[in-house]
């Protein structure tokens, strides 16, 4: 990867709708140049799907929520078991493997407490070989993460 990609990179991580035309000229290639050079990473993996970024107000979600897990067991079976059983479960936005005290940290979100109920009840009381389960409600997003710093 040269400086052009990661331009391109950083520019399609702030609107991966722009047009090739659009995205050449932010970047300082011919619109085919462009169009080499996005099929070439996508092709090497580095952009590995393209989507949108969703408001979750508008869209009736009000609570995101942070769970730290902790497991039982830190054995590969019970690990493996765990992170199969995430996956089940599309209430379950990301998952994380961590360092420190947790084992891992859940990502989930809701449309209110009721709703995170029902999350709690059919999803996270669900997961196995939970020891400890700590959860966090985030207040308000002061920083979203919007891509990766690449220049």
């Amino acid at each position: 990867m040269d400086r052009l990609d990661r331009r391109l990179l950083v520019a399609l991580q702030a609107d991966s709708s722009a047009s090739i035309a659009d995205l050449a000229a932010r970047i300082g290639l011919s619109p085919s140049a462009c169009h080499r050079r996005m099929r070439a990473l996508e092709e090497a993996g580095i952009i590995r799907s393209y989507g949108a970024r969703i408001d979750p107000a508008k869209v009736g979600i009000g609570l995101n929520v942070l769970i730290d897990i902790t497991l039982v067991s830190q054995s590969s079976d019970a690990m493996e078991r765990f992170e199969r059983a995430v996956g089940d479960f599309p209430d379950i936005l990301e998952c994380h493997l961590l360092s420190g005290t947790a084992d891992y940290r859940l990502r989930t979100a809701a449309r209110d407490m009721a709703d995170y109920d029902r999350l709690h009840r059919e999803c996270l009381a669900r997961l196995p070989g939970v020891s400890a389960m700590h959860t966090s409600f985030i207040i308000r997003t002061v920083k979203a993460w919007t891509g990766y710093a690449l220049d």
